[in-house]
């Protein structure tokens, strides 16, 4: 019979693994659209004449239908097996971001292309390469998923370089192509490379049942229990009180009198903030009960949503703001695929993950309509950061009733 494996060092049998992970999220879906959108609508602005939320429109197309699929990709990578789930869309968003170079002077044929591109793009994202890091990982899980998540944090470092120096050699329309040669020519090659599911004598301590099986609840049976719908809201809440923050950064910065430089600073942190969230909130989930750290850290932002209100021009206090937002950020991320896997085991992961995934994407895809439809209302973001602030506290409130893990069958005994 196989035996799972006890060696302490998950890292070392999981590290290629993980690796592949943390370069196809930093390749894929999650950050490259975020990270060129903003970089192209100056330009296409002045080629085309089309306003700037007609652009801006494009990622509410994206952020709608894209999650809106995350369940069905997460279905495919629990049948098919994830390894060809999300080759095969990393290998299709690449191309079809690639062909945005070809975007008609048309506003429907610009939504076109993102609709497009949203049908294909969701394998790409941690909807997938989650489930094979879980799979790997169990007692480090947590920080496991940290690691892989920081991907998005390194693109939003190289990708806004590459994709500016393309618009300057190039014009708006080459940085797609070149930008495309990140899942192309990196992530795709380095996950056919490393990237796969633990064989059964592979995996870790912890993931299998005692007939080495793996271990967890059906979709239906999850959406039986109260624990899925605590977090299906807790994540929607948090998502809408985070997603427009983030996005309209540099104007809740101006209004506090500073300049755009100043802004870009805020930002910065707001990324060393994600940094930092998703290192250590993964680290402590491994070590204490997760939805209690959750909790904490999701106190931060709501009390970083007060630092940001009003017009007080105290830099640091608005950068201290701005890193504990960017906390919450990395946290929340690490929180729904850690706890799908605590709370729901890996057997139907996929499906699980996605649907969980759904709300957050719309969620963050509405957000920043939100934020911005109280600017013009009101004048200023008070209101809204102070909804967010409530949001914030009452999302990550809401872990605390997931109760204790549940006994789903695994083994912590090698099998003989």
């Amino acid at each position: 019979m196989t035996q799972t494996r006890t060696s302490p060092s998950e890292f070392r049998h999981g590290g290629k693994v993980l690796a592949a992970a943390l370069v196809g999220v930093a390749c894929g879906a999650s950050p490259l659209p975020f990270n060129v959108l903003p970089l192209v609508m100056g330009p296409i602005n002045a080629e085309y004449g089309w306003d700037f939320a007609e652009i801006s429109a494009a990622m509410l197309i994206f952020g709608v239908v894209a999650p809106l699929l995350a369940p069905v990709y997460g279905a495919m990578a629990d049948r098919l097996g994830v390894r060809r789930v999300a080759l095969a869309s990393l290998a299709a968003f690449g191309v079809i971001f690639a062909a945005f170079y070809f975007t008609p002077a048309s506003l429907m044929g610009w939504y076109g292309m993102w609709f497009l591109l949203s049908l294909v793009a969701i394998g790409s994202t941690p909807v997938t390469w989650s489930r094979a890091v879980s799979m790997w990982f169990s007692r480090n899980r947590g920080l496991a998923l940290g690691i892989m998540l920081l991907g998005t944090s390194l693109a939003a470092l190289v990708v806004p370089q590459v994709a500016t120096r393309a618009i300057d050699a190039g014009g708006w329309r080459l940085a797609f192509p070149v930008v495309a040669l990140f899942p192309l020519l990196l992530a795709l090659p380095v996950a056919l490379a490393w990237f796969r599911e633990p064989r059964p004598e592979e995996r870790p301590v912890g993931l299998a049942a005692a007939d080495g099986s793996l271990p967890g609840l059906s979709l239906r049976e999850a959406a039986r229990g109260y624990r899925f719908w605590v977090l299906i809201a807790s994540t929607s809440l948090i998502s809408v009180a985070y997603g427009g923050a983030h996005i309209h950064m540099a104007q809740i910065v101006g209004l506090h009198g500073f300049a755009p430089a100043d802004a870009a600073t805020v930002l910065s942190v707001v990324a060393m903030g994600i940094f930092a969230g998703r290192v250590l909130v993964g680290l402590l989930f491994d070590r204490f009960w997760a939805p209690v750290v959750a909790f904490l850290a999701m106190l931060l932002p709501a009390g970083a949503a007060f630092m940001l209100m009003g017009t007080d021009s105290n830099l640091p206090l608005i950068m201290a703001g701005g890193f504990m937002l960017g906390f919450a950020a990395g946290a929340e991320s690490d929180v729904i695929a850690y706890l799908a896997a605590r709370y729901f085991g890996m057997r139907h992961y996929g499906r699980i993950y996605g649907t969980l995934y759904m709300p957050f994407g719309i969620g963050s895809g509405f957000s920043p309509i939100l934020y911005g439809a109280v600017r013009d209302a009101t004048g200023s973001y008070d209101l809204m950061l102070m909804t967010a602030a409530g949001l914030f506290a009452v999302g990550g409130a809401l872990l605390l009733l997931m109760g204790r893990y549940p006994d789903l069958g695994v083994t912590d005994e090698p099998r003989a």
